[in-house]
């Protein structure tokens, strides 16, 4: 199984109904994609983040899943037009377990 973790610095000028599309459409791709387990998204309200604002949680069947992930047309939607436009950064990691 693998996880695919993504932090979003968001920007502090977009708009909230901005940023909850942002995190619908995100969690919206588990219906789209094959290969996708479960998806969560949401804000930060720790503090602790180092600035990103947004957090977004992908498991994957497998490795060739999350491959399959990144080049997918609804992915790559929600990345030109929801991530792109709001964010100042994303750092993402994946890892893989039983």
């Amino acid at each position: 199984m693998i996880e695919h973790l993504v932090w979003f610095k968001l920007r502090a000028d977009a708009p909230e109904a901005a940023k909850e599309r942002l995190l619908a459409e995100l969690v919206a791709l588990k219906d789209r994609i094959p290969g996708i387990l479960d998806a969560s998204a949401g804000a930060d309200f720790s503090g602790r983040a180092a600035g990103y604002t947004h957090g977004f949680v992908v498991r994957f069947v497998d490795r060739a899943a999350l491959e399959a992930y990144h080049p997918h047309p609804a992915h790559r939607t929600v990345v030109e037009q929801h991530v792109e436009p709001i964010s100042e950064g994303v750092l993402a990691l994946d890892y893989e377990h039983d």
